[in-house]
């Protein structure tokens, strides 16, 4: 016989504590196979504990994903149900996954969720950070009978989605920044990716991925180059279960970018000056012809980003720049 890990991981929510031969003969395995996928588990962030003579146990709780479950928590309108809903255990990323099933037949939207990414991904290249049970990555696939030129904000709107999740769960300070970052007290909560496929004049896609911090726990310090908060250290309250909050996060961003696809980003723009953590601040805007400051003061109708400079104005779209909040600089 062989092990799976998810049942394994089950396994080990059910009993407390459980021997490493127990184990194994329940899989019909040897206890250096435990061992071996115990250890694969833990390398992946599972809080697998070991007590002398007793065995292994999980030091928390890891509430796996469930598709049944995540659509249970979608509204009928979405006509969205299970089988739209793919969870897998391990794939090298959520969006990549999607863009290998990008056909004309397939059907839009379409999602994929994983407990673990390989090589999960965020803006300018660098990795996303998720222990097993510790976050939820997921990816979302639209395809558009328009332009890409005409899906300018795409970003923005699904950050607007997360956001309206977030405040659904009591996250009232949750906001956005520019281009695609959710904050709670200027920390990252969340990373949002869209990349566009098709014919640049239409019809074309998009795959939007969406990784957000839940219980991340001290190791995560190792492996994450700036400042970060989960939804557990955000608040000390009861955190949402996974599941329920994978269903409430589909369930905003596929209304609010069912809501884009009738108009423009224009009519999200009030709408996100309420969440723009960076309106008002004095922001430094990297780009390849170098460093320039200035005061953040919103975003145009297209979603761009407006800099009011000694100089002028300065407009910069998205995939040209890093934004810092000045006090955030090291000089």
């Amino acid at each position: 016989m062989s092990i799976e890990a998810k049942q394994l991981l089950a396994l080990l929510q059910v009993d407390k504590t459980i021997s490493g031969s127990v184990l194994a003969a329940r899989f019909g395995v040897t206890r250096a196979a435990i061992w071996k996928q115990i250890e694969s588990l833990r390398s992946h962030g599972a809080p697998i504990g070991v007590q002398t003579g007793k065995g292994y146990a999980l030091q928390s709780r890891v509430e796996q994903l469930d598709a049944r479950l995540i659509a249970a928590g979608l509204p009928a309108e979405l006509a969205l149900d299970a089988a739209d809903i793919d969870v897998c255990w391990q794939i090298d990323s959520t969006s990549s996954e999607l863009a290998r099933r990008v056909s004309a037949e397939c059907a839009s939207p379409r999602v994929c969720f994983a407990e673990i990414q390989t090589g999960g991904r965020g803006r300018r290249g660098r990795s996303w950070y998720s222990p097993l049970g510790g976050g939820l990555a997921f990816s979302i696939l639209w395809k558009f009978e328009r332009s890409m030129s005409t899906l300018a904000g795409l970003s923005l709107v699904v950050g607007i989605g997360v956001v309206r999740a977030l405040r659904d769960f009591g996250y009232v300070d949750a906001g956005l920044k520019w281009p695609n970052d959710v904050q709670i007290r200027r920390r990252k909560l969340a990373g949002i990716l869209v990349e566009l496929g098709g014919d640049a004049l239409g019809p074309c896609h998009a795959i939007a991925g969406i990784g957000i911090n839940v219980r991340l726990g001290e190791p995560a310090q190792e492996f994450i180059d700036q400042a970060w908060i989960d939804l557990a250290s955000a608040r000390r309250e009861s955190v949402p279960e996974r599941n329920a909050l994978a269903g409430r996060l589909l369930a905003r961003v596929l209304e609010a970018v069912e809501q884009f696809r009738n108009t423009t980003f224009s009519s999200f723009k009030k709408e996100f000056a309420q969440y723009d953590v960076l309106r008002g601040h004095s922001v430094r805007v990297s780009t390849a012809r170098g460093f320039r400051e200035g005061v953040a003061v919103g975003v145009d109708d297209s979603g761009a980003l407006r800099v009011s400079t000694t100089n002028g104005e300065l407009v910069v779209d998205s995939g040209e720049v890093s934004i810092r909040i000045r006090s955030e600089v090291q000089p």
